[in-house]
């Protein structure tokens, strides 16, 4: 099954981009026991000028950032969710990810853009899994599951 509905928006696609996207979905879907579920992470690589459009239209902040999650589940339901046998198709959510900024993030954290994108992808799937990092203890949470996925697919820091 196909756990990943992957758009470009005034982007180039790529391939590698397609390619580490569906490895890093996968390994989350498969570690957090989904893959028997009807459900897919729709994921949207942009510009800084697109992610900054839907920021100020959904989030009401005028500004580009790295990524954008749009959950469509609470965290209980998403539970809920992975106790039952659904056979209707649902999205999880979507991911928007502007593909200039994790270039710069890359750069500025002495890694490689495919580490970065990486992080980028796991972030975004575990706040659609209704994780966040305000408190510091939920922040603890969140680093630990999404460093757990990187470090099973053997994408380290470098």
């Amino acid at each position: 099954m196909k756990y990943t509905d992957i758009e470009y928006l005034n982007v180039e696609p790529n391939e590698m981009y397609s390619n580490l996207t569906e490895k890093v979905i996968n390994k989350c879907f498969e570690v957090e026991d989904l893959l028997d579920k009807n459900i897919y992470v729709s994921i949207l690589y942009t510009t800084p000028n697109e992610i900054q459009e839907y920021n100020k239209e959904y989030r009401n902040i005028d500004r580009a950032t790295d990524v954008l999650s749009f959950p469509m589940f609470e965290k209980d339901e998403v539970q809920k969710l992975k106790q039952e046998k659904s056979v209707a198709t649902d999205v999880l959510g979507d991911i928007i990810i502007n593909l200039s900024q994790v270039k710069m993030q890359a750069d500025e954290y002495g890694h490689s853009f495919e580490r970065e994108l990486a992080y980028m992808l796991v972030h975004g799937f575990y706040h659609l899994m209704g994780y966040d990092h305000i408190k510091e203890e939920d922040k603890k949470e969140m680093r630990e599951k999404e460093e757990a996925i990187l470090n099973e697919l053997n994408i380290n820091r470098e």
